[in-house]
């Protein structure tokens, strides 16, 4: 038991700081690529990857869609094309600033999860979970603005490549909350198929893009400078954060798995920081915000979990000797 804790644990950590190193490595290689042929590259690579791993271990019947391919497309588009699309044009158009705007939207997830659970399913959070979605929130403001709101708001070049990242962010949301919808199946399953299909939208956006000459097919040349940086995605923030998140979720619960979401910004932080970036006290203040916020809702459900199970066994106790 304690083994497949450390190893959910281990799969966790691996994935949220692969998460957070991925948007500095990303945007030293949109010095060479852009990000539409940057993104097919990789998910073409992890696709390929998933499929002959899924072959090799659920056999050519894992295949099947069972009727479930529309929502299979539906959910792998959100992911490998509203999401990771948005997220790197959002970044590259940021440029250095990009690269924590990016991952400080990553680590909004869960809270963002929240919102949506509450206006499409009527699941109203409690209040203190709601305070700690507007704490993070402000955190995010901090750093996306870096404490000069007015500044920000008067440079429109900033706000609509921030609303593509924070749509992208909302993409991976509802893929992760789509995989609901496939219990039964594995992760490796759900993962590959959603990957393959969300990747040939993505194909089709950029083909379509390349057409009409917004982006160029790159050289061969361009393909060997970025190569370095495509191992690293393909890898680990690819196959190793995709699968190993899932079957970390898996072993330890959605609860304790979102506390590794905290490494993402911290991690693009201390990355930033060693290139030489400067950091900022209003970007270090509100990556503390999103981080207390996120630890203080934890906490907050578990105690509220564990008062209804007390109340519970006490209910049943009850009316056993009753």
């Amino acid at each position: 038991m304690k083994n497949n804790i450390f190893l959910g644990a281990f799969l966790c950590f691996i994935a949220s700081v692969s998460w957070g190193a991925m948007f500095p490595v990303a945007h030293h290689a949109f010095t060479y690529i852009d990000p539409f042929y940057f993104t097919i590259f990789r998910y073409g690579a992890v696709a390929i990857i998933l499929v002959l791993f899924l072959l090799w271990k659920e056999g050519p019947k894992a295949f099947r869609m069972e009727g479930k391919g529309m929502l299979l497309w539906f959910f792998g588009t959100m992911a490998f094309t509203v999401y990771n699309l948005l997220i790197f044009w959002g970044e590259d158009i940021l440029g250095e600033p990009g690269v924590m705007v990016a991952s400080i939207m990553e680590s909004l997830m869960p809270m963002i999860s929240i919102i949506i659970v509450w206006l499409f399913y009527r699941r109203r959070p409690y209040s203190f979970t709601l305070l700690c979605v507007v704490i993070s929130f402000v955190g995010a403001i901090l750093v996306i603005t870096k404490g000069n709101i007015g500044a920000f708001l008067s440079a429109t070049n900033n706000i609509i490549p921030s609303l593509f990242i924070l749509i992208a962010v909302v993409g991976w949301v509802v893929y992760t909350m789509g995989g609901d919808k496939f219990r039964g199946w594995s992760v490796l399953r759900y993962s590959t198929l959603s990957c393959l299909l969300g990747t040939l939208s993505a194909v089709i956006i950029v083909g379509i893009a390349t057409m009409i000459g917004y982006v160029s097919i790159p050289t061969v040349d361009t393909v060997q400078a970025v190569t370095p940086h495509l191992l690293f995605m393909i890898i680990f923030p690819g196959v190793i954060a995709l699968v190993g998140w899932n079957v970390g979720v898996s072993i330890l619960s959605p609860l304790n798995a979102l506390l590794f979401i905290n490494f993402v910004p911290v991690t693009t932080l201390v990355i930033s920081s060693i290139q030489g970036n400067h950091i900022s006290a209003f970007e270090i203040i509100g990556v503390g915000f999103i981080i207390l916020s996120l630890l203080a809702n934890n906490i907050f459900v578990r105690l509220i979990q564990k008062k209804e199970t007390l109340q519970s066994v006490k209910q049943s106790l009850q009316e056993s000797i009753s």
